[in-house]
């Protein structure tokens, strides 16, 4: 179970993308409810003491890089990748992945994992700046820029800013469960899941509409995924022609309304199998797919995966701590 969690730092990381790891790990949550632990959260550096940072400012680190040696997920916090990062670091990666340890890189710090052949053969992301750079300089590496993050076994690699995010709240989903991401999530005011899949630009990522009657037409949607929607009938309650709402509807969603509605039943889905016993015949109807046969196409078609193989990611480690 993941109890204890190092970030490696390096001169000029950066802060933000720094801080996402922080934000998730580094607050103790124990005493808020949802089961959330208190995480042995370590900040770490090759040479302790102040570190610079890429805005020009400089945190004090007293930690050196002993403090991963034992750590349940060590992070590569990013750095400007012109930047020459020692090999002691590479050691520290090395050495976390060789006792099967997570290992995390947040934006550009998947070039220190790249460095140190963590990524050789594996699949990985960066941010999309950056991608062709780190393809063309390890091409060994496996890089996809149109994701948030990805994970490769015990290798997790995400995109920029708050892509780290999706990234850590995606590993306290595996290894803790939804219900103690969600509550980290809610405490941090941020969706608790996107999907590592999921383009790293896409206009609206969130189900909301820039006008009050849509807005009011999406919240509708989602309480009634159980039913059969048609473009006729979801125009009328927003009083437009089937053309016109067609034509808002994707522009102000980015989807089409059938797509949209699978995305969100895809959603309720994996909710369910998170949080219930439901078997996948309930799943499915309860998520407004009706066969089990749709949620498995579905599924396969947005996460890559099967239902149950889904439910034994997401709950098994639950399963395995109790």
């Amino acid at each position: 179970m993941l109890k204890s969690v190092a970030v490696i730092v390096v001169p000029n990381f950066s802060i933000f993308e720094f801080a996402t790891a922080c934000e998730v790990f580094g607050i103790d949550r124990s005493g808020r409810g949802g089961n959330v632990p208190a995480f042995d959260f370590r900040v770490c550096t090759p040479e302790p003491g102040d570190v610079r940072m890429k805005s020009g400012l400089s945190m004090n680190v007293p930690l050196g890089l002993e403090a991963a040696a034992d750590a349940d997920l060590v992070i590569m916090a990013p750095y400007g990748r012109d930047n020459d990062v020692p090999e002691s670091v590479m050691e520290a990666l090395r050495a976390a992945d060789a006792r099967g340890a997570w290992v995390m890189s947040i934006c550009s710090g998947a070039f220190a994992l790249a460095r140190a052949g963590l990524l050789n053969g594996r699949r990985c992301t960066t941010h999309w700046h950056y991608s062709h750079e780190l393809a063309s300089r390890y091409p060994d590496v496996q890089v996809d820029e149109n994701v948030l993050y990805v994970q490769d076994g015990n290798i997790i690699s995400s995109a920029g800013t708050a892509a780290g995010i999706d990234a850590c709240l995606h590993l306290v989903r595996v290894e803790l469960g939804a219900n103690v991401a969600a509550t980290i999530a809610r405490d941090m005011v941020v969706p608790p899941h996107r999907d590592g899949g999921q383009a790293q630009f896409i206009d609206r990522p969130m189900p909301t509409c820039g006008s009050a009657p849509m807005e009011a037409l999406l919240r509708w949607m989602v309480q009634n995924l159980e039913q059969e929607h048609t473009v006729v009938e979801l125009a009328a309650r927003v009083h437009m022609s089937a053309r016109t709402f067609a034509r808002r509807f994707r522009s102000e969603t980015g989807a089409t309304p059938a797509a949209w509605l699978n995305s969100q039943r895809v959603l309720r889905a994996q909710e369910l199998l998170e949080s219930t016993d439901l078997n996948i015949d309930e799943v499915a109807r309860e998520a407004g797919f009706g066969h089990p046969v749709l949620l498995r196409h579905h599924f396969a078609k947005v996460l890559d995966t099967s239902p149950q193989s889904y439910r034994r990611a997401f709950r098994g480690q639950l399963a395995t701590a109790g």
